[in-house]
């Protein structure tokens, strides 16, 4: 199962007063970028987020989930009708995240 484009919406709404969110999809699912960096996935309907420490400190009642086969585990975010707690995470989570490795250029 993939994720609707009515629960990709309405993430989207529950961020939206974040500045450079934007969500892209990928293989039936969704990449969640804040910034240039992918913060978090949304895959069967489900918000997946990178974990990080300053993550765990936000997050009462962690817990990891791989979003699909062979993935790394992710925090699934259950409380996702709360935006403050979203917008909290999601930037908290950006800042703790690396810059993205340059590509190398292709021959």
């Amino acid at each position: 199962m993939s994720t609707s484009k009515n629960f990709a919406d309405y993430i989207i709404d529950q961020l939206s007063d974040i500045d450079g969110i934007s969500i892209k999809k990928m293989f039936g699912e969704y990449g969640l970028f804040l910034s240039g960096k992918m913060v978090g996935l949304l895959c069967d309907d489900n918000l997946f987020i990178k974990p990080t420490e300053a993550g765990k400190k936000l997050i009462e009642d962690i817990t990891y989930f791989s979003p699909y086969k062979g993935a790394k585990p992710y925090f699934l975010i259950d409380n996702i009708d709360n935006r403050f707690f979203l917008k909290e995470l999601i930037i908290k989570t950006e800042l703790a995240l690396p810059l993205p490795k340059k590509k190398k250029a292709k021959l």
